[in-house]
């Protein structure tokens, strides 16, 4: 069985971006994460220490997007690896990040990158 604990629509100001003035002014992202993890044991016993407490994960994501990055991706691939990291039941990470109306020349709701981060993904680097 799969289970997944989601967190949707996070939204955080933070300074990432590729031009100077992105990570000087910065911005509002919005983040939709979802972590593969097995709960059975929650299921039955209706106690947290049974499963992953999302105050615990929004901390972890919180600390990251407060670290600058150029990159989308780098951001990104910093918040899965540290949840992965810091709840070593996670199998696998995957999360949305949209940085809202990006400084690009046209109205846009959002661009931004989705990526998929699995326990075996950290063992190859």
């Amino acid at each position: 069985m799969q289970n997944k604990i989601i967190l949707k629509g996070l939204r955080l100001y933070a300074y990432h971006g590729a031009m100077p003035q992105e990570r000087t002014i910065g911005a509002y992202f919005t983040l939709d994460v979802e972590m593969v993890t097995h709960f059975q044991a929650a299921i039955e016993s209706d106690n947290l220490s049974d499963t992953i407490n999302y105050a615990s994960v929004f901390s972890t994501i919180k600390r990251e997007m407060a670290t600058p990055s150029q990159l989308l991706e780098h951001a990104a691939g910093r918040i899965a690896k540290a949840l992965m990291t810091e709840h070593p039941t996670i199998e696998a990470v995957q999360l949305r990040m949209l940085k809202e109306n990006p400084p690009m020349g046209a109205e846009c709701q959002g661009a931004g990158v989705e990526i998929t981060l699995t326990k075996q993904d950290l063992t190859k680097t």
